[in-house]
């Protein structure tokens, strides 16, 4: 692509354009045009000339030509001279003016269409001195000549347009905000295609909420070409049919009937646990739920049941398990749900072989094969992957520390930064996430590791996982009482469903079994009560 740029009337440089890059002199992130010889800011106007000279804005200029119609455009002389858009020779010229209506520069765009620009800039829309600063409403096209032809549809309604195109019209409604502020209505009337309307949506999330509204054709690129076809109605329709800005995310609530109509069960799946399922009221969909406990508790083993429980329900469960192989991860998940300890000695291969068949080669399991590898990305596109391309709608991640763990940085910031990316996979690929944590130290002489209670401030490193997560178990137990069988303790943090909260039952686990038995929970002493 070939373009002219002069700094003055008949002198100019032909140059091959290269790129867009960000302009040192306005700030415009990419308003700064790279050619081969120079460089040219369609923002500020400034021209960069060859490496050893001076960036320059253009002269000031005097009017040139004269308002004339233009047939093939549809537009009168009338027009035209409201505009100040003048014919001389093959050249059109369209002037810009400053806030106060003063003459500043001028865009020449030649019969070839290519264009530069003459003069100062204010960053001041095309037209804008033609129209009060306050009214009911003002249009704003992508193009001089789409300005002018709306304006001769209707002669009475403000319409300006950018200076620049598409590329900066975010920075030219912020650079005209004030005078925007001023109507009660704005309408974004940009070109019919992708780089047109995507300038739109980024122009309109910086004005007023509640006052923008987006025209658009479809039949037509702009209004000059529905002018030039003489459909007027077109441009009229465009502008009383444009719709009401609405940024992503915000939903209007009188659209909702189907989806809170939809029948939906309390649950997917229930736990395998009776007491679990009082308080949680079973195992959801779109659902992060944190399993957390002091180191040899007892987390892994826990996964490893309610894992098998699921695959022994038909369900597809994806198991990413950081700190294991997938052997002793395979071995862990058959001891479990057959009731023998698979991964613990050695067994017989006819064993191994039935005890295979009766599980993994049934279940619908998906490991991951990355032990030693923990780039958070290559996670979050791997646990994406089995939510999408393997409907996978189970996900245990064990555990977020070793994640973590390769990370230079701020601990904390890192543990919100990722837990915010996980919170959005599950909302986004609606599966259920269980994801193990660590606990930090106590500050009291008895550690997790003796029975210590935990609570949601004991997660390691940030608040961001007990804020993001929508249920939140701890697993207690003492295991340094001497005793074989002690007790596991499971405790409800957090329960965003529905707010139960508290022991949820006891557990004792059988190693020969390599299981969690149930048994029922105590109620914890009360000294407000119980006296």
């Amino acid at each position: 692509m070939d373009n002219i740029h002069g700094n003055s009337r008949g002198v100019a440089d032909i140059s091959e354009f290269l790129r867009h890059e960000p302009c040192d002199q306005c700030g415009s992130s990419d308003a700064k045009s790279i050619y081969t010889d120079h460089a040219y800011c369609f923002s500020c106007h400034t021209y960069f000339p060859p490496e050893g000279e001076q960036p320059r804005v253009t002269a000031h200029i005097a009017l040139i030509g004269e308002a004339r119609k233009l047939p093939k455009r549809g537009l009168s002389e009338k027009t035209c001279q409201k505009y100040k858009i003048y014919r001389d020779g093959d050249t059109l010229r369209h002037y810009y003016h400053s806030k106060d209506g003063a003459l500043l520069g001028c865009k020449v765009k030649s019969k070839d269409k290519t264009f530069w620009y003459e003069g100062e800039s204010d960053g001041s829309f095309f037209g804008q001195h033609l129209w009060p600063s306050t009214g009911k409403r003002i249009v704003i096209t992508e193009g001089e000549l789409d300005a002018a032809s709306y304006s001769q549809v209707q002669p009475t309604w403000p319409v300006v347009s950018l200076p620049s195109g598409a590329a900066s019209a975010k920075k030219a409604v912020q650079n005209n905000l004030e005078l925007l502020q001023g109507y009660e209505e704005i309408i974004l009337f940009f070109d019919n295609d992708e780089p047109g309307q995507k300038a739109a949506e980024e122009a309109a999330a910086v004005l007023p909420p509640g006052k923008v509204r987006i025209a658009r054709m479809e039949a037509y690129k702009d209004a000059s070409e529905a002018l030039q076809a003489n459909d007027i109605e077109a441009i009229s329709r465009a502008i009383w049919d444009a719709k009401d800005y609405r940024p992503d995310g915000i939903v209007d609530a009188k659209t909702l009937l189907s989806l809170v109509t939809q029948p939906t069960p309390p649950a997917d799946h229930e736990y395998p646990f009776s007491g679990l399922n009082r308080k949680l009221h079973g195992i959801r969909y779109g659902e992060l739920t944190t399993i957390t406990a002091g180191s040899g508790i007892g987390k892994s083993s826990f996964c490893r049941q309610l894992a098998t429980h699921l695959l022994s329900l038909g369900e597809s469960v994806g198991y990413v398990a950081l700190e294991e192989s997938n052997h002793r991860t395979a071995l862990g998940l058959m001891a479990a749900h057959l009731g023998h300890p698979y991964h613990l000695g050695t067994h017989e291969r006819s064993d191994l072989t039935e005890a295979y068949n009766n599980t993994l080669a049934k279940w619908n399991l998906f490991l991951f094969d990355g032990f030693g590898s923990y780039d958070p990305d290559v996670i979050y596109n791997r646990i994406e992957y089995l939510a999408c391309g393997l409907d996978t709608k189970i996900v245990f991640l064990d555990h977020l520390s070793i994640l973590l763990s390769g990370l230079d940085g701020d601990e904390r910031k890192t543990i919100d930064k990722t837990m915010t990316r996980l919170r959005a996979l599950t909302e986004r690929t609606g599966i259920a996430l269980f994801l193990v944590s660590h606990l930090r130290r106590t500050q009291t002489d008895q550690n997790h590791e003796e029975g210590a209670r935990v609570t949601l401030g004991q997660l390691r490193g940030s608040a961001a996982i007990a804020q993001l997560s929508d249920s939140v178990i701890a697993l207690e137990r003492n295991q340094q009482d001497g005793s074989e069988h002690a007790d596991t303790t499971v405790r409800v943090l957090k329960n965003r469903y529905s707010g139960e909260t508290g022991i949820a039952c006891r557990l004792s686990y059988d190693l020969s079994k390599c299981q969690f038995i149930e048994n029922e929970a105590e109620e914890e002493f009360d000294p407000t009560t119980d006296f």
